[in-house]
C-alpha cells in the first residue's frame, strides 16, 4: 500500500506546483514510483537547470510509466500554466507557408516539476539556444555501440575522440547516454549553422574511423555494424532529441540517469552505465559538483574557418 499522499502541493521557488499520482508505479519491476521521479528532479534541479536554460525542450512523455508507451512533445500541453515559457520558432529556410512552432522552455524548478508531473520522464534540450536557434553552441558526438560492441569499446572510442579534439585545441565533456552509449560534447561559439557543425563532426568521425577501423565507424543512416562503435553526426541537427545531462531515462527496469563523467573515470575503465541511479547521481553531484559545467563556459569555432 502507498505510504504517501497520492497528491500534494509543493512550494517550488515562488510557485505552487500540484503533483499527482505520486504512488503510481513508474518502474514496476523495481517499485519506483512517479513520486520518486519527481523528488529526484526536485533535488537535481539546481544542477540540471543551467543546462536547459534558453533551450527549447522536447519532453518524452510516458503516460503509464516507463514500461508503457511514450511520445515526444515539443509544444506546451494545452493545460500548461501561463508562466511556463514558450518560444515561437519559424525555420528561416522553410517555405513561407510553413507554420511557426510553439516550443517549450524550462526556466526554473517549478517548470521542470510541472512537466515531470505531466508525465515527462525524459528531457531533451536543443543544442542551440535563444535568441538564435539556427546556430548551435554545442557539437555532439553520439557514440553508439553495435550489438557485439561493449561499453568498454565505447569508452575506448571516446578517449580516442578526446585526443583527436585536443589536437585541435578543443575541450570536451563526456556523459553516459542513459543507455549503452556515450555522448561527448564540445562547447562552441554560436556562429555556424547546423550543417557546418554536422559536417565538422562527421569529418572528425571519419578521421577516427580511418585511424582505428576495427573500433570506430561513421554512421550511415540507421546502419550499425555489430562489433563497432558508430559516431552519429546527424545528432547535430535542429530539434534533434539528445538526452540532457542528469535526465532520467526510461530504458531499463530501474531508472538510469544520463550522467556526466570525468575523463579519468573513462580512462580507468570499469564504468557501468546501469549503475547511475538517481541516488548515485545525487551523491556524485554532492561530492564532485557538476562535471558538465565546462559546457557552459563558451567555446570557439576556429576549426570551421
Amino acid at each position: 500500500m502507498p505510504t504517501e499522499a497520492d497528491a500534494a502541493v509543493w512550494r517550488v521557488g515562488e510557485r505552487d506546483v500540484h503533483v499527482t499520482h505520486l504512488s503510481k508505479l513508474y518502474w514496476p519491476a523495481t517499485g519506483v514510483t512517479k513520486g520518486d521521479a519527481l523528488r529526484y528532479y526536485r533535488a537535481v534541479a539546481p544542477t540540471l537547470l543551467p543546462h536547459l536554460r534558453d533551450r527549447p525542450i522536447t519532453t518524452r512523455v510516458f503516460p503509464e510509466g516507463a514500461s508503457g508507451p511514450s511520445f515526444y512533445r515539443r509544444d506546451p500541453p494545452e493545460h500548461a500554466p501561463d508562466w511556463l515559457r514558450r518560444a515561437t520558432y519559424h525555420p528561416k529556410t522553410a517555405k513561407s507557408s510553413t507554420q511557426a512552432s510553439t516550443l517549450t522552455l524550462i526556466d526554473d524548478a517549478a517548470g521542470l516539476l510541472w512537466l515531470a508531473n505531466a508525465g515527462g520522464i525524459e528531457f531533451h534540450p536543443w543544442s542551440a539556444k535563444l535568441p538564435d536557434l539556427e546556430r548551435p553552441d554545442q557539437a555532439i558526438f553520439d557514440l553508439d555501440p553495435g550489438e557485439a560492441a561493449t561499453f568498454a569499446d565505447v569508452c575506448q572510442a571516446a578517449v580516442l575522440l578526446r585526443s583527436e579534439l585536443a589536437r585541435d585545441g578543443l575541450q570536451s565533456s563526456p556523459k553516459t547516454s542513459g543507455g549503452r552509449g556515450l555522448h561527448v560534447y564540445v562547447p562552441l561559439a554560436p556562429e555556424q549553422p547546423f550543417e557546418r557543425v554536422r559536417a565538422w563532426v562527421k569529418t572528425i568521425a571519419e578521421r577516427l574511423a580511418a585511424a582505428d577501423p576495427a573500433l570506430v565507424a561513421v554512421a550511415q543512416g540507421a546502419t550499425h555494424r555489430g562489433e563497432l562503435v558508430t559516431i552519429d553526426h546527424a545528432q547535430n541537427s535542429i530539434g534533434r532529441n539528445t538526452a540532457a545531462p542528469y535526465t532520467l531515462r526510461a530504458r531499463s527496469a530501474h531508472p538510469i540517469v544520463s550522467t556526466p563523467l570525468s575523463w579519468e573515470e573513462l580512462e580507468a575503465g570499469g564504468v557501468d552505465p546501469d549503475a547511475f541511479t538517481p541516488d548515485v547521481v545525487l551523491d556524485r553531484v554532492q561530492r564532485l559538483g557538476d562535471l558538465f559545467a565546462p559546457m557552459m563556459q563558451g567555446g570557439h569555432n576556429r576549426h570551421h574557418r
